[in-house]
């Protein structure tokens, strides 16, 4: 993403859409976080001082020389059925972290503790090592309060690097002028993405990946239409109730949050609590990008109000080549093999 925003720098109006139109095919990464690049790990606590461990995603680097993962006075036993064994004199506590040698995005730790709590967290990488503190992994505040760092920081970059999402909530932006129906609409597709995506994580009406995609694409696309339509003058009751088109589209993009929390892997007793920070984080983004849309509105609006048409026209145009390169793209997965 750096090298887009390097490249992105602005040389006038005129030529800052050309270069956003230009720019956007390179950056798109699809909207959900790589969870193909996060680690599944379990650590059961077999007796007072010993464990194993168990990865559950086979393309994860297998682990050589355990004890150099743990702490020091830890030390390698005897691999059991699938599972790295190890114990420790005493036992792990809360001063203690593991450390993944993995280039990771990151790793969910589903701690399974001898007391019969169950505890997860998801630990970020630095691009060559994780760490993992044992205090994240206790019950107390602690954890709780780590829980709801990590999980909100995860859904704020979840939205804030999900450009189909928030392409499409330019749209919503781009489609509206009124204060007040633009707080609806907002408001609605909030309300929208939240259901669903409770909906989704808590396993109560999920949905399948690839048509939730197709869906996501094809919403963006409608969008651009509609906003064209409306720049021609001609409005439709997409211009009229915004916030029942934001709500229908947003249930579909709550499915599609959903890829990023409901895939990590986590333990039944955390997924309220990170569902809930984690939706809190995506709200925060999307806030983020809400303000920082309406100030460069303002300031055009202040010092180049002559080229806002053309700013407008633009983008419109850019949403609706880009989501239909998203639904050709994405067409085929819903092909049976």
């Amino acid at each position: 993403m750096s090298n887009c925003r390097r490249r992105a720098r602005w040389h006038g109006w005129r030529q800052t859409v050309i270069s956003l139109l230009l720019l956007l095919p390179a950056c798109v990464l699809g909207h959900d976080v790589d969870v193909t690049g996060v680690a599944r790990v379990l650590l059961d606590q077999t007796s007072e001082q010993e464990f194993s461990l168990s990865i559950v995603d086979q393309q994860v680097p297998p682990l050589f020389n355990i004890e150099r993962i743990l702490p020091e006075r830890c030390a390698g036993l005897p691999p059991g059925g699938y599972s790295y064994r190890f114990s420790c004199n005493p036992t792990l506590n809360i001063d203690d972290h593991l450390y993944f040698p993995w280039s990771l995005e990151g790793v969910v730790v589903v701690a399974r503790w001898q007391d019969g709590t169950d505890i997860s967290g998801f630990f970020p990488g630095d691009g060559s090592i994780i760490s993992v503190p044992m205090s994240d992994l206790q019950a107390g505040a602690g954890s709780l309060l780590s829980l709801a760092t990590r999980y909100s920081i995860l859904g704020a970059e979840h939205i804030l690097f999900g450009i189909d999402h928030l392409l499409f909530v330019l749209g919503l932006l781009l489609l509206q002028r009124n204060a007040w129906k633009l707080i609806q609409t907002i408001t609605a597709f909030t309300i929208a993405h939240s259901i669903t995506l409770a909906f989704a994580v808590l396993e109560i009406f999920p949905l399948p990946n690839a048509p939730v995609e197709v869906l996501i694409a094809l919403s963006i696309a409608l969008l651009a239409r509609e906003i064209l339509m409306g720049q021609r003058g001609q409005f439709s009751l997409a211009h009229q109730w915004p916030w029942a088109v934001a709500f229908v589209f947003g249930l579909f993009h709550g499915f599609g949050f959903a890829g990023a929390l409901g895939e990590l892997g986590l333990s039944p007793n955390d997924v309220p609590l990170a569902l809930l920070f984690f939706n809190l984080g995506v709200e925060a983004g999307q806030v983020a990008f809400i303000g920082l849309l309406l100030a460069i509105q303002f300031l055009l609006q202040r010092w180049a109000q002559d080229i806002v048409p053309v700013v407008q026209r633009g983008l419109a145009y850019g949403l609706g080549g880009i989501a239909t390169f998203w639904f050709l793209q994405r067409l085929p997965a819903l092909l049976p093999a």
